[in-house]
This record gives C-alpha cells, structure tokens and sequence, in this order.
C-alpha cells in the first residue's frame, strides 16, 4: 500500500505547490502534481549532514558507540536522515577505537560514515583543534582505518601544506575516501594541487583557513573556484556573515556548496561548560567557544535551523533543499541512493510548517517516532 504525502514539495528542479510524494516501501515511488492540495506543509527532501561531532548532550568524538547512536538520534528529530559522525584530532589509537565502534552502525545505518576532521592540520590554522595531537598524514595510518572500517571511513579533512598530504589525499580519492581541505594554511597553490591530488571538499569554508588576499588568494579562493570542489558552510550567523554566506552560494551555486551544523554536544542543550577533544568549552548565547582562548568551538546548530537561517539570508528554499540534502549526499557518495524527492531514491523526507519548523520526518519511508 503506497503512502500518499501532501504539500509544497521542494524538488532539484523547483517547487511543486499543490504537490505529493508517494512512497512505496522505502523508495520514493512518485512526486507529482497533485491539484485537490490546499497550503500544505513544505516537503522537503531528509537533511544531509556531513559535518557534525554531536548534539543533545552526546559526542561522536570519543568512539562510544552509544553516545554516537543518540547524537545521531537528536540530529534524526531535527531532520537529519543522514549523517557523518565526526571526530576531532586525536591520538591514533582513539581514531582506531572509534572505527571500530562505529562501523557497527554504518552497517545498520544509523550513520553513513566516518569523518575524520584532523589530525593533519595545520597548527597556525587549528581553531578548536587540540594542537598537541596535529601532526603530519600517515598513509599507513589511513590505510589501517580504511581497512578496518571495510566502508565506514568516507571523508578525511586534511591541511595540503603538511609533509606527505598530497601523497595522503591520492590514497584516499583511490579508496573511495572523500579527501577534504580544511584547517589549513595553504597558499592558493598549495591549494589547488590538493584538488589536482583529488581533493573534492572544502571543510567549512574560510573557517580556519588562511584568509583571502588580493595578492594570495589563499585556499578559500582555490577551492571555491574549483568546478568539482563542494564547499561546506556553516550557515548560523555567527561562522559566516550573512553576506559571505549568500556571496558564496551565488558563487559556486547550489550544486556546490552544502550547508553543515559542525555541530558538538551542546546542540540543543542550555548554555554551559562542555568539552570537545580533551579541550574545555563554554557556551554562551548558544555560541560555543574554547574556554583557553575564544575560539569558535564547532556550533550548536541543527540542520532544520541552518535551513531557516539560510533562508531568512535571502536564498530561495529550492537552492536552499539543493545545499541541505542534495549536493552534501552527492559529495560523499551517496547522491545516487538518497538527498533528493525522487523516484526510486530512499524515501527520507522532512514536513516543515510555514515557519520551516519541523513537524515530521521519515527516515526510509518509515515516520521517525
């Protein structure tokens, strides 16, 4: 028996106003116009979030498997029907750990992969990274986790000036790794070779990067002007001013830039000292800083909030769906499979009211309790 969803749904070519989703099992089985429809709810492709260490109290930093299953249960009641569970710089045998524990649950799919954000970035550019584990890429390292994930590992976020990162980034594009640029101190040249390397994402652009000059365009500019090149941002008002936000989006487009929450524990939690990689945090107003020295420590945002920010930014709700659902699942893979209300893909969808709040989400043609 199909089931019939009604409304404004949000689709990679448009909106259909007076508009339904059919879902047959798992799989979306229809998305037609559906005239008898009277202001319905937004529907909106499941949210893709492929950068975030946790949320409701729970990390992904750690490697504890049941932390990492409610982490991805909070982000679920926000929309995200799918996620990466990212880690911090650590010590390897922590990295180890946490490959291990987590692969059970890309198999059951209560995560789609694992992000390493770090070690291997650079210390003039490490933000809220703990700078005493940074050191330079081991193939052998990244080789050991890709093994023993057998597909659990599917991005590594990288600084290209560091010995041995291009040699790194090979590694990873040739085992189907997604190789990203961030936290870095790389000149534009440095840059670009990162992408010739096989580079495809830009971890949070222009945050902990060395910023864009006239006379070096540094790695902002390089990644952005790539045509393969994603480019996250972090859409929360306080990451990135509404104008660079929306400057990035007409730049590179839709299809290619993708919103994130990279988002730590304190995500729907009240303000207050937390941790994230063996480094105190302080929440304050709901914006999360390290408490040594101020630096922006992840966000406290969710993917459903990052929507309405984006939007009320002045970016039309379909580019907006593109950057939420669609171009972060093509960037890590799974864009044949899942990020978009279309036939035959997973029926993973968000019901948003006029004011974009959430008020269901289905999760593989399953309502989220």
């Amino acid at each position: 028996m199909a089931l019939r969803v009604n409304g404004k749904v949000v689709t990679p070519t448009g909106v259909i106003r007076q508009g339904c989703v059919e879902v047959d099992g798992d799989r979306i089985s229809a998305v037609a116009e559906y005239p008898s429809v009277r202001d319905g709810h937004w529907i909106l492709p499941g949210f893709v979030d492929i950068h975030t260490h946790g949320g409701g109290g729970h990390t992904f930093t750690t490697g504890d498997a049941d932390s990492a299953r409610a982490a991805a249960a909070f982000h679920l009641r926000h929309g995200s029907t799918t996620l990466l569970a990212s880690l911090v710089s650590s010590p390897f045998p922590l990295m180890r750990d946490a490959t291990a524990a987590y692969a059970p649950l890309v198999g059951e799919g209560v995560l789609a992969g694992i992000h390493f954000e770090g070690p291997y970035l650079s210390a003039a550019r490490c933000g809220a990274q703990n700078p005493e584990f940074l050191r330079d890429p081991s193939t052998d390292e990244l080789t050991e986790l890709i093994e023993l994930g057998a597909g659990a590992v599917r991005m590594v976020t990288l600084a290209p000036e560091r010995d041995g990162a291009l040699e790194a980034i090979k590694l990873l594009a040739g085992r189907g790794v997604v190789a990203a640029v961030g936290h870095t101190d790389a000149t534009y040249d440095q840059a670009h070779a990162a992408v010739a390397a096989g580079a495809s994402v830009g971890t949070h652009l222009f945050n902990g990067m060395r910023p864009v000059h006239h006379r070096e365009p540094g790695p902002a500019v390089a990644l952005l002007s790539a045509p393969n090149v994603v480019c996250e941002l972090v859409a929360d008002g306080v990451h990135l001013h509404d104008g660079m936000l929306a400057f990035t989006t007409a730049t590179a487009g839709p299809e290619r830039t993708a919103l994130i929450t990279d988002a730590m524990a304190a995500a729907g939690m009240p303000d207050g000292e937390y941790e994230l990689g063996g480094q105190a945090v302080t929440v304050a107003d709901g914006v999360a800083r390290l408490a040594r020295d101020g630096a922006i420590a992840g966000s406290t945002l969710t993917m459903d909030a990052a929507l309405r920010h984006a939007v009320g930014a002045g970016i039309p709700i379909a580019d907006v769906a593109r950057m939420v659902a669609t171009t972060p699942a093509r960037a890590i893979g799974l864009g044949d499979r899942l990020g978009a209300l279309q036939i035959g893909l997973r029926a993973d969808l968000v019901v948003l009211d006029d004011e974009l709040n959430v008020v269901r989400v289905m999760r593989g043609g399953s309502w989220v309790e």
